[in-house]
């Protein structure tokens, strides 16, 4: 799920580094479609941010291919009384297949293959993909290492279609990377690292400085309804913006004893990676069902308060 998307930042970020495109730069300028209907202003960084202000578009994923999305999304309007960069609001999907579009364009190879070449194996993160090959589907399907993610909000099992061929097999630069979860935490332990894990240098360490720095802050999110910091692709920890109990409704939160400065992302329902500087901890954590998004957020922050009481790390 979403847990992903920090990873496309990174891969955008080494082009940023490269001196291939810039966070300023507009995106039409490498696509030119997506001008249209007055989009002409928005640029990398907004896409990073979370202030295009275009959260939807019509298409249809797994069903449409790549090039059918991109051209849905770049003939999509912009949202009423919307100045990108003006107001935030959590984007899932629209904003990241751009992103997976620019590596494309600028790099020669799809965002799948990109990641996979540029960062996984690099970081020996060998079961990850974005979009894996059809027969790597089948065979962790059959040596069991894929399992469904069952659907549990009614209080029972019940098919994900999320768990099929089509969407493990296509690229979803917001939400489909696969992995066991150790190999998350191998992501954020490379960040932690200032961008090295290991021996393998993956981001220098200003580039990562520019990802978990709040980029957004003391925004109001037109998605979630609540305050959320962000860095580059990556949520900083806004406990700060709910004071009290109210801190357990902060979407993508790390629980009540993470630093100030801890950056990650959450996927639906299902997993969160994150880093916590001050600790020099990196966590990942995945689940075996999706209760439904209250029931998510109340076992994750147990879950959360229980590992930083376990390691002596609370306040």
């Amino acid at each position: 799920m979403s847990s992903g998307k920090p990873v496309t930042a990174a891969a955008v970020m080494q082009l940023v580094e490269q001196g291939e495109i810039e966070l300023d730069d507009k995106v039409a300028h490498y696509l030119p479609t997506f001008a249209a209907h007055g989009k002409e202003s928005i640029t990398v960084w907004h896409l990073l941010t979370h202030t295009a202000g275009i959260r939807t578009a019509r298409f249809s994923y797994p069903e449409d291919d790549w090039d059918t999305i991109i051209a849905a999304i770049c003939d999509a309007q912009p949202e009423a009384q919307w100045e990108a960069g003006e107001k935030g609001g959590y984007h899932a999907q629209t904003t990241w297949f751009l992103l997976g579009e620019l590596v494309r364009l600028i790099d020669g190879r799809g965002i799948d293959q990109y990641v996979r070449e540029k960062l996984f194996l690099p970081l020996g993160m060998v079961d990850s993909w974005m979009g894996m090959p059809p027969e790597a589907f089948h065979s962790y399907v059959h040596s069991g290492r894929l399992m469904a993610m069952p659907n549990t909000s009614a209080g029972r099992f019940a098919e994900n279609e999320k768990m099929t061929a089509p969407w493990n097999t296509r690229p979803r630069p917001g939400g489909n990377c696969m992995g066991p979860i150790r190999e998350l935490v191998i992501f954020y332990e490379m960040l932690l690292g200032g961008g090295e894990r290991m021996g393998v240098r993956i981001l220098q360490p200003g580039t990562v400085a520019q990802m978990t720095h709040r980029q957004r802050a003391n925004m109001h999110d037109e998605t979630f309804k609540q305050t959320v910091d962000w860095g580059l692709g990556l949520a900083i920890n806004s406990i700060h913006h709910a004071p009290g109990g109210a801190w357990q409704r902060i979407p993508y939160g790390y629980g009540p004893h993470a630093s100030p400065d801890t950056f990650g992302h959450g996927g639906a329902q299902s997993s969160i990676g994150f880093a916590d500087p001050k600790h020099q901890l990196a966590v990942g954590i995945v689940f075996n069902g999706m209760p439904g998004e209250g029931q998510h957020a109340q076992r994750v922050n147990a879950v959360l308060e229980g590992l930083y009481r376990d390691l002596g790390l609370c306040a």
